[in-house]
């Protein structure tokens, strides 16, 4: 199917409480993520590198920081009627905002009107991954359902944390049941111990889409959510099918992180995230040249490790940083450093993820900790050490013990 028979549309509105003090001044999307990334990146990477070049972006909460992302870095040639192009809530049907993913599609029915696309792939805008959409489609096509819904493989054990697929005993590719997070589920006829968890990334029949958020836009008792209300009624037509994602086959993908697929949700997946990038053989691969993810790092220079004598030695180990930054005799471990990062003499940094602009100063020590923009770190203070002494000045710790600091947040010493 050629690609200008699909649009692509991606939801990109939700607040991100539970990644908050993150989330405080950004739409969580728009959350820096692996050095020069923003989450959006990984979503709009698998579209454009699958050949789906028309794209509309579905924002709402503090979105500035994200439009501005989008229309500066993913810039497309309007001659060949190509875009990636943030659409904000306009208030189209009435004087409201979105009341859920679903509304914020049927809201927007004006942009699948005017595209007139056979198909509608929709996918969330903050999971980190890599995954080919076309083969989705093409299997989508080939199946003839309605709506096809993306699925990864989890422990059975864990079906209490995700919206889970229960699928026909008689064709594994159709569904059965959608539930959200249940207590008990049966595993997949092919493997009892696992099941089926939503990726929350769909394909639709154009038609069927835009008559399902048009019904459920009528429905006052509805919650307006794509997983919990429109794939459901689909699934109770016998019109929804499943996409095993274990069968997508990624250009470049090592077997270590063919399947890779995390919703960073909360702090700890967030923080979690970023380990993973970090190991020798990374179990989610930032370097895979075949399926890049795409950004714009701006005109930093490239980074800088000066000092190497007398214990002052710029040092980094098992960490990712990024250009611009600086390592002026501090030691770096286990970390993920941003853009105009500094980490000056004598200071530590372990198991931690600094953005952009954050200075360390001398002495300092930071452990397990994600500091936010612009966050300066005086010299000789000591972060991620004591959790009651981080609490008693304001940082968010979580009870795995990250400590949290917000963008521009003071540190005193």
């Amino acid at each position: 199917m050629p690609a200008r028979k699909v649009l692509a549309i991606v939801l990109a509105g939700g607040e991100g409480k539970r990644l908050m003090p993150l989330t405080a001044d950004r739409a969580k999307p728009a959350v820096p993520f692996g050095g020069i990334y923003r989450l959006i990146d990984f979503a709009l990477s698998n579209l454009i590198n699958a050949g789906y070049l028309r794209v509309v972006v579905l924002t709402q909460y503090k979105s500035h920081s994200l439009d501005r992302h989008i229309t500066t870095v993913w810039r497309m040639s309007p001659l060949l009627g190509n875009y990636v192009t943030p659409v904000p809530a306009q208030q189209r049907v009435g004087k409201r905002w979105f009341a859920g993913s679903a509304d914020a599609i049927f809201q927007s029915l004006n942009l699948i009107y005017d595209e007139r696309p056979d198909h509608v792939i929709v996918i969330g805008a903050d999971h980190v991954y890599r995954m080919d959409p076309q083969q989705m489609v093409a299997a989508h096509i080939a199946s003839g359902a309605a709506v096809t819904v993306a699925a990864i493989r989890q422990p059975r054990s864990l079906a209490d944390q995700f919206g889970v697929i229960e699928t026909a005993p008689e064709d594994p590719r159709r569904i059965a049941r959608f539930v959200e997070k249940p207590t008990s589920t049966p595993g997949l006829a092919d493997s009892p111990e696992e099941i089926y968890a939503s990726m929350g990334n769909y394909v639709f029949d154009a038609r069927v889409l835009i008559e399902a958020v048009t019904a459920d836009a009528a429905d006052e008792t509805s919650a307006h959510d794509m997983g919990a209300d429109i794939i459901p009624a689909l699934v109770g037509k016998g019109t929804a099918g499943v996409y095993d994602f274990r069968d997508n086959d990624v250009p470049g993908s090592t077997d270590r992180d063919r399947d890779y697929w995390r919703d960073v949700g909360t702090i700890d997946s967030f923080y979690d995230a970023h380990v993973d990038l970090i190991s020798v053989l990374p179990i989610f691969n930032l370097y895979n040249r075949e399926w890049p993810i795409f950004t714009n790092t701006g005109t930093w220079p490239p980074a800088k490790f000066v000092h190497g004598w007398h214990g002052r030695v710029g040092h980094a180990v098992n960490s990712i940083v990024s250009p611009g930054a600086v390592i002026s005799g501090g030691q770096v471990e286990g970390s993920v450093l941003s853009p105009d990062v500094s980490v000056h003499s004598w200071a530590t940094v372990t198991d931690s993820v600094l953005m952009d602009g954050v200075k360390v100063g001398r002495h300092a020590v930071v452990r397990r900790a994600i500091v936010d923009k612009n966050v300066i770190i005086p010299e000789g203070v000591r972060i991620g050490v004591d959790p009651a002494e981080d609490r008693a000045r304001g940082f968010t710790v979580t009870d795995s013990g990250i400590v949290v600091l917000g963008k521009g947040q003071v540190v005193t010493g």
